[in-house]
């Protein structure tokens, strides 16, 4: 008993010092349940990984641009095909119009003479 009272002589235990907030800080729970990290990145690290970022998403732009222009091109072929497809229906539908009309003609009765 005496040991320890000679050895808090000699610490000195002080209300900041036992809470933590004195020159020594007692272990908390953040410390144990924390898992160890790296050190915080250089500024050179920080540098390449965004010009690996950058580059990453300049070769996802530029993959976009070429999707944009493959559709782009589709979609005017397409628009073309449209255009031939109603030309060809006026035309279809004009020829039957006329085909019936003869129709029409070579089947009605003759006028008396």
């Amino acid at each position: 008993m005496q040991e320890a009272e000679a050895i808090l002589e000699d610490i000195n235990p002080t209300p900041v010092k036992v809470l933590g907030y004195g020159v020594q800080r007692l272990v908390s729970k953040d410390d144990i349940s924390t898992p160890w990290t790296c050190p915080p990145p250089t500024d050179a690290a920080v540098v390449e990984d965004l010009r690996l970022r950058l580059a990453d998403t300049e070769a996802h732009l530029e993959r976009a641009r070429a999707r944009e222009a493959d559709l782009s091109r589709r979609l005017d072929e397409m628009k073309r095909f449209v255009s031939v497809m109603e030309i060809l229906e006026t035309y279809l539908k004009r020829r039957f119009l006329r085909q019936q009309h003869d129709v029409a003609r070579l089947f009605s009765p003759l006028p008396p003479n």
